[in-house]
């Protein structure tokens, strides 16, 4: 097959979304629907949509991931930008340590939540 994927992220207020990821990670839309105002973002071979739903937030599980290859440099700039690193122990499984996880191969990540609620990691590109 040859295809894209990309993420679908819901925001229960797309102006405020918007104004988030413009701030926090530094993208501006492409394009927006003229039916509902959903936003199209591309990264690089990399795209996501912003569209309006009332259950933003409501996914309690990593819904998009942000693969780079500076981590610390990428952990910095976000914080600059107010974003703040969650903390989790799931035990032995997971644990972060100053918002950081280590993995099994030694790769970092991260998580935080955007304006709306929706968890995003942060990894280390694992094609690196």
């Amino acid at each position: 097959m040859d295809f894209q994927i990309f993420a679908s992220l819901p925001a229960s207020d797309i102006d405020r979304a918007r104004a988030w990821y413009e701030r926090s990670l530094g993208v501006t839309p492409m394009m927006t629907a003229p039916d509902d105002g959903a936003l199209f973002y591309m990264v690089g071979d990399s795209g996501f949509i912003l569209y309006p739903s009332q259950f933003a937030g409501s996914n309690q599980a990593t819904a998009a991931g942000l693969a780079v290859k500076d981590f610390d440099g990428a952990m910095a700039s976000l914080k600059a930008a107010g974003v703040t690193f969650e903390e989790y122990d799931f035990g032995e499984d997971l644990r972060t340590v100053d918002g950081i996880a280590t993995m099994g191969d030694g790769r970092r990540s991260a998580w935080f939540k955007d304006s709306e609620g929706n968890i995003l990691g942060l990894s280390e590109n694992p094609l690196e």
